[in-house]
C-alpha cells in the first residue's frame, strides 16, 4: 500500500480536519481530499465520515488508524536504521590485533570509536600476524593491527605507529641504574624473546642488530605472549628486547630502559581489504587516523598488488 496515502490518512484522522491536516502535510486541501478518496477506493471501505461541519472516523477507520500508525513507525525505524548503517553508525566490526598493540594504539582507538559509534558491535581478538592476514583476506576479519612486512595482493597496508626497541630488565639487574643501555652491554645476558615463527622478520632484525653491535644474542628462552616474557623478566630469568609500547605494561620487578645508539624502528600497521570499505570500516579507519600521530614519511597506504 502507498505509504503516502497512509500518511495522509493518519494526518486527517488525528486532526479530524482536512484543512489542518493539509497544513501539517504541506499540501493544499484538494489533493489531500483526493488522496483519501484513492485510499478508500483501494481498500473498498469508508474510513472517514465527513460533512461540512466535522470529520469523524468510521469503525473501519479507527481499526485502520492503529495499524497505519504502527506501519509508519516501523517504516520510519527501518529508514533510520538504513541511514545509520550507511553512515557506519550501526553494524558489526571485527578487529584483530597483535599482543603489543594492546599496549600502544588499540585502547585509545577503541575508546574513541565506541564513544562515537555506540551502536556498532565491536569484536576484538588477539591473533598472530599470519592468522590476521588469512582472516582479513578471507573476509572473516575486517581489519588487523600487525607488524609488517605484509605482502598480499588482496590487502592494503597502512603504517600508523613507529617505535624503537627498549630493554626490559629485572629491577635488581646490574644495568637497571643506567638511564640508557648500550646494546653491546647485553652480550653476556640471557635473552627471553618471542618465537621466530610469530614474526620472522622482526626476530631476524633483532638478531642482526645484536650482531652489528658485536655479539650473537644468547636467546635462552622463547615465550608468548609478551606479557609472559615480562613475567619471566620480573623473576630474574633474563632480559628482553621489546617494542617501546611494552613499557606501558607495568609489572613489579621490571624496569624498562631505552637503547643507546643504533636501534630498530618497529612499525605497527593496519591491514584491510583493497575493496571499497564498508561504511562501518570507513568510520573505524577515520578514527584510527584521527587517534594516531601521522607518520612523517610522505608515504600513504601500500597499494594493492594486481
Amino acid at each position: 500500500m502507498d505509504h503516502k496515502l497512509m500518511q495522509s490518512f493518519v494526518a486527517v484522522a488525528e486532526e479530524l480536519h482536512f484543512g489542518r491536516a493539509a497544513v501539517r502535510l504541506h499540501i493544499s486541501q484538494p489533493p489531500l481530499t483526493k488522496q483519501i478518496q484513492q485510499l478508500e477506493q483501494a481498500m473498498g471501505v469508508r474510513l472517514l465520515e465527513r460533512t461540512k461541519r466535522k470529520v469523524e472516523l468510521t469503525a473501519a477507520g479507527r481499526v485502520f488508524l492503529d495499524k497505519a500508525r504502527a506501519v509508519l513507525h516501523q517504516t520510519g525505524q527501518a529508514v533510520e536504521l538504513a541511514r545509520k548503517a550507511g553512515r557506519g553508525e550501526t553494524g558489526h566490526l571485527s578487529v584483530g590485533f597483535i599482543d603489543a598493540a594492546i599496549y600502544s594504539v588499540v585502547p585509545a582507538i577503541v575508546r574513541q570509536f565506541t564513544e562515537r559509534y555506540p551502536e556498532v558491535e565491536l569484536s576484538l581478538t588477539d591473533l598472530r600476524i599470519p592468522n590476521q592476514v588469512k582472516l582479513v583476506a578471507e573476509r572473516q576479519l575486517d581489519i588487523g593491527f600487525v607488524h609488517p612486512p605484509i605482502v598480499h595482493k588482496a590487502l592494503r597496508v597502512e603504517s600508523i605507529v613507529v617505535e624503537p626497541l627498549i630493554v626490559a630488565l629485572p629491577e635488581a639487574h646490574r644495568l637497571a641504574a643506567e638511564t640508557e643501555i648500550a646494546l653491546a652491554d647485553l652480550a653476556p645476558e640471557a635473552l627471553i624473546q618471542f618465537p621466530r615463527s610469530i614474526n620472522p622478520s622482526l626476530y631476524d632484525e633483532i638478531v642482526e642488530l645484536c650482531r652489528s653491535s658485536g655479539f650473537s644474542p644468547r636467546i635462552v628462552r622463547e615465550a608468548t605472549p609478551k606479557q609472559t616474557i615480562i613475567g619471566l623478566v620480573s623473576v630474574g630469568l633474563g632480559v628482553s628486547l621489546l617494542p617501546a609500547c611494552l613499557a606501558n605494561l607495568r609489572r613489579s620487578g621490571v624496569v624498562y630502559r631505552p637503547i643507546r645508539g643504533r636501534n630498530l624502528s618497529i612499525d605497527t600497521s593496519i591491514i584491510y581489504r583493497c575493496e571499497q570499505p564498508s561504511p562501518v570500516l570507513s568510520a573505524f579507519l577515520a578514527i584510527v587516523r584521527e587517534t594516531v600521530k601521522p607518520i612523517p614519511t610522505g608515504v600513504g597506504p601500500a597499494e594493492c598488488l594486481n
